[in-house]
């Protein structure tokens, strides 16, 4: 498979560091590589017997992937060599303070850990000669603590060839009968982020799954568990918020999961309504029911009602757990994700103070029952929560603050100066994955890379650096998300804002081999952009046009249809033992997105149909949308049931039964047959008739479409006639059934410099079936395009890719740079740096600016609109001021706020993943102008900037880009 390109991993001079989680090789150094296999037999594997548990099972995973590559599985030994007995060769596990003979060799200055001694999570891996009596080499793997030593075993593992996603995801492990290691040394730095972990939520798939497949008695248990915590670890992670809807077992329902969270060396923590470790969902109305009020009655999970029992209630959970490695979360919420309830606290004051009692309590619970170690607490100010901590609750300077995003990747707030100063520090609950207002997105990963960067980049230089946990659903179909939040969770200036894609080159890379990183990065990077135009889950009837702007959802379809073409190209060059992984990873993310927009695509159309009076065409649509979400029923039934063997039986639903879904299956109306016939023509631009001219512009070098279709279901015979030779016409005539589309394009070489009026007539065989089409062509030729510098006004618009500049101008030590792979199209730019200072005012003096030149042809005043990403702040604001050439700046306000709601601006703003922001500039004469876009407040990314001067149709995407000498010269619509 080597000479395939497919073995991972195993080629090339790379860096002898790791600051991330997915780490380099090191380049070949002092001698020939470490042997882990060679001549049939492996080397032993040594960790004492007095170290952590949890490094001793590691170990044992360690074994396990030798013999994985190998077939040949090494000893894993506890006691060391004794002499006459002598070790060629021994790889030495431990930690450093709890291995002596790892402390002995540091002692001897035998083993180098000044990079890591002392730190967080470090580790280091270096090949010794003669470390020890009766051993010539060994391959030692020191931590700085126990998960410093777990996370270099896996580093090992990793560099061998076995991919954290070996097991979830079946990336396959290939065989080789010699396993070595370059001899180091290779030093793992301490993260950036101390605890990083995932919140396993809305977790109906997986639940069916693990009962399925895993524990037949149990709704996701210990085995479950157990796949959790090695990838987690795998994956340089350390951090858990278990699965807790009604549909799960809640986590300390089975003892064994919070002691297999030790053994492994996992901290166990709860989310935002679970305080103190409890699951409100199932142990409270056990707990009400034994502990009735003195009338009989229940309890209420109110603390103005029933604080005593509530306190009891959190302190058994406190003494219950107090012996493992767990982190605390204070506060409270209602039971199950919903509101706090205050029966005898009705405003936002009074719930302050219950709030500051709630926390009180909490923290002398911990005290009494867990000392010391009640460490790390965490308060998180998720929804109505916030509203009270901005009001004046007192969180304890320890505790850090987990602050929320929307739910959609947007950060509500960040922490200000002072909370920077805390203690406790601060960190972040993010959603990768979510079920909720306005939308829900639980079935595949969909949300960019570098929108991913950009929220976390932001984050970090805010000081929110001690906790990131991800909400990832069920964990699968989140895979690259997950692996990408955890590699800048380590490391989160490995990757800047001009390369986030080389991380799918490297991750794709390891588990298909770097022949093929590349093409699936830019697979992915193109499924992650359509995404951003609209998630697949978001797909609504009548959203996206099907008659401007050469069919919008046309040319999105033609996209997914292109990038499935090459999805599976490269799939179907890959040995058989990488199908599977393929599949999971890359074919069904793109395949399930394009079926899901194909569907609705068709469904659109067959209502377009009907309100044009078409016959068959209707009902062909009808088909077509129908077929195309069997088709899609299908593909998920394949995962299911075929993929890996039937694995994942019941892991992939769009349309889980007790969760908000995936759109299903679209409403469309047939026509009841009538044997006649009709000609009717609708043109490009027109629900219904030809009225809005054709238009056609040598820059772009356009095409558009005319439907010549049948209002009955008998054939019909046609013919179309253009009334100038360089109009071209993709078909001349024939006869059909239902329908076709017909292109019209200009043959620009034949068509004079000047703006022309033409016209392309449609007739029937039945006299009197006759129907116009008018175009409207300009051609500027091609010297006077050249001339022109900018962007051309063409259509009745100007449309502007925001990355595209023509000059930026850095001011005040912040600047705009371009974000590769943010947004709707290449890239978006953004100002930086986050924690820049708002500029209010003289924003030509004082601004951070974009420029564009823009050559008009009209002239008045007109609507410009600036598509902003939806970042928040709210406790500041969201602005960015526009302006044509030195006329006065417009400050534009974009929503700060997350609502919750469902219809409201915020809302919209997430779905359709820009904010659309609307001023005014006025041209007073044509010719060249340069508008210019200024920052107001940071960290604003700005996407695309259109300018309508009076043809600008309504639809849901920006228009093409316009006809720009270097950005756009000459493309076609496609």
């Amino acid at each position: 498979m080597a000479a395939t390109g497919v073995t991972p991993m195993l080629l090339g001079p790379l860096s002898t560091t790791a600051h991330a989680a997915l780490p380099d090789l090191p380049a070949r150094a002092g001698g020939p590589e470490f042997p882990l296999v060679r001549g049939g037999s492996a080397t032993d594997v040594f960790v004492d017997a007095a170290d952590d548990p949890a490094v001793i099972r590691a170990a044992g995973d360690l074994q396990a992937d030798v013999e994985r590559v190998s077939g040949i599985r090494p000893r894993l030994i506890h006691t060391l060599p004794v002499l006459p007995e002598k070790a060629t060769h021994l790889v030495l596990v431990g930690t450093i303070g709890a291995s002596p003979v790892i402390d002995g060799l540091i002692a001897q200055g035998r083993l180098k850990v000044t990079q890591v001694k002392g730190s967080w999570e470090a580790s280091v891996a270096q090949v010794i000669d003669r470390p020890l009596p009766g051993v010539d080499r060994a391959l030692v793997i020191a931590g700085s603590d126990r998960r410093g030593t777990i996370y270099g075993i896996y580093d090992t593992s990793e560099r061998i060839g076995v991919s954290p996603w070996y097991w979830w995801a079946d990336v396959p492990v290939e065989h080789r009968d010699e396993v070595t290691v370059p001899t180091g040394p290779f030093t793992r730095h301490e993260p950036s982020v101390r605890f990083r972990g995932i919140f396993i939520n809305d977790e109906q798939n997986l639940t069916t799954w693990s009962h399925r497949t895993q524990e037949p008695d149990k709704n996701i248990g210990p085995e479950t568990y157990k796949h959790v915590f090695e990838l987690l670890l795998r994956l340089k992670a350390n951090y858990l918020w278990p699965a807790m809807h009604p549909y799960s077992d809640f986590f300390n329902k089975h003892r064994e999961n919070p002691e297999l969270a030790e053994h492994y060396g996992i901290v166990v923590g709860s989310s935002h309504p679970e305080a103190l470790l409890r699951n409100g969902v199932h142990e409270w109305d056990p707990w009400a029911a034994e502990h009735l009020n003195a009338d009989g009655s229940l309890p209420v999970y109110d603390y103005t009602v029933n604080p005593a029992v509530i306190s009891d209630y959190w302190r058994a959970r406190a003494r219950q757990n107090a012996a493992y490695e767990s982190s605390w979360t204070l506060g409270m919420r209602g039971l199950h994700d919903t509101a706090l309830e205050t029966k005898y606290a009705t405003t936002i004051p009074e719930k302050v103070v219950v709030m500051n009692d709630i926390i009180a309590d909490q923290r002398r619970i911990l005290t009494e029952e867990v000392g010391q170690a009640a460490e790390p607490q965490i308060f998180i100010p998720y929804k109505e929560v916030l509203d009270l901590y901005n009001a004046g609750v007192q969180v304890p300077d320890d505790v850090t603050l987990i602050w929320p995003d929307d739910n959609h990747g947007n950060m509500r707030q960040l922490p200000n100066e002072a909370e920077r100063r805390r203690a406790g520090g601060n960190g972040i609950y993010y959603h990768l994955s979510y079920w909720g207002r306005p939308k829900s997105y639980l079935w595949l990963d969909t949300t960019q890379l570098a929108k991913v960067w950009q929220e976390l980049r932001r984050v970090y230089e805010h000081g929110a650096d001690r906790m990131w946990i991800f909400n990832v659903g069920d964990v699968k179909s989140i895979e690259t998300g997950l692996s990408f939040a955890m590699d800048v969770a380590w490391d989160v200036n490995r990757w800047g804002a001009d390369d986030v894609e080389e991380f799918l080159v490297e991750w794709a890379g390891r588990q298909f081999g770097r022949r093929h990183g590349r093409e699936i990065a830019a697979i992915r990077t193109e499924y992650y952009r359509l995404a951003a135009e609209l998630r697949p889950e978001f797909i609504a009837a009548g959203l996206i046009s099907v008659i401007h702007h050469g069919d919008e959802a046309g040319r999105r379809m033609a996209a997914y249809e292109q990038l499935l073409a090459r999805a599976r190209t490269l799939g179907a060059k890959l040995p058989e033992a990488y199908r599977d992984a393929y599949f999971e990873l890359v074919e069904y993310p793109v395949h399930g997105a394009y079926l899901m927009n194909l569907k609705y695509y068709w469904a659109d159309r067959n209502a377009l149909a009907r309100r044009q009076g078409r016959g068959a065409g209707a009902n062909l649509f009808a088909d077509l949308a129908e077929a195309a979400h069997a088709t899609e029923a299908a593909l998920t039934k394949r995962y299911n049931t075929e993929v890996a063997g039937g694995k994942w039986d019941g892991i992939v639903n769009p349309y889980p039964s007790q969760i908000p879904k995936a759109p299903g299956r679209p409403a469309v109306t047939r026509v009841a047959r009538q044997e006649t016939s009709g000609l009717g023509v609708a043109s490009e631009g027109n629900e219904t008739g030809t009225a809005r001219p054709l238009s056609f512009f040598s820059g772009t070098r356009d095409r558009r479409f005319l439907d010549v279709f049948n209002t009955g279901f008998l054939a019909v015979s046609w013919t179309a006639e253009a009334s100038h030779p360089w109009v071209r016409l993709s078909e001349p005539g024939g006869s059909l059934t239902d329908q076709t589309r017909v292109w019209v394009e200009i043959d620009w070489d034949r068509v004079p410099e000047g703006s022309y009026e033409a016209t392309v007539t449609v007739s029937g065989a039945d006299a009197g079936q006759r129907v116009d089409v008018p175009l409207r062509v300009r051609n500027d030729g091609e010297r006077a395009l050249r001339r022109r510098p900018g962007f051309v006004e063409a259509h009745g618009y100007v449309s502007i890719d925001a990355a595209h500049t023509d000059r930026r101008v850095a001011r005040g030590g912040a600047h705009w740079r371009t974000v590769r792979g943010l947004g709707r199209r290449s890239g978006a730019v953004e100002a930086v740096p986050s924690t820049a200072a708002p500029i209010t005012a003289d924003f030509a003096a004082r601004a951070p600016e974009l420029r564009y030149r823009v050559r008009f042809s009209s002239t008045g005043t007109f609507p410009v609109t600036v598509f902003r990403l939806p970042s928040l702040d709210e406790r500041g604001q969201r602005r960015v001021a526009v302006s044509l050439d030195d006329q006065p700046v417009t400050v534009l306000s974009g929503q700060a706020v997350a609502t919750g709601n469902r219809g409201d601006a915020w809302a919209r703003n997430v779905e359709d993943g820009v904010e659309r922001l609307t001023a005014t500039v006025t041209v007073t004469e044509p010719g060249e102008h340069e508008l210019r876009l200024f920052m107001v407040d940071p960290a604003i990314a700005v996407d695309q900037i259109v300018i309508d001067t009076g043809g600008l149709p309504v639809s849901y995407l920006a228009p093409p880009e316009s006809w720009h000498p270097v950005f756009n010269s000459g493309s076609r619509q496609e």
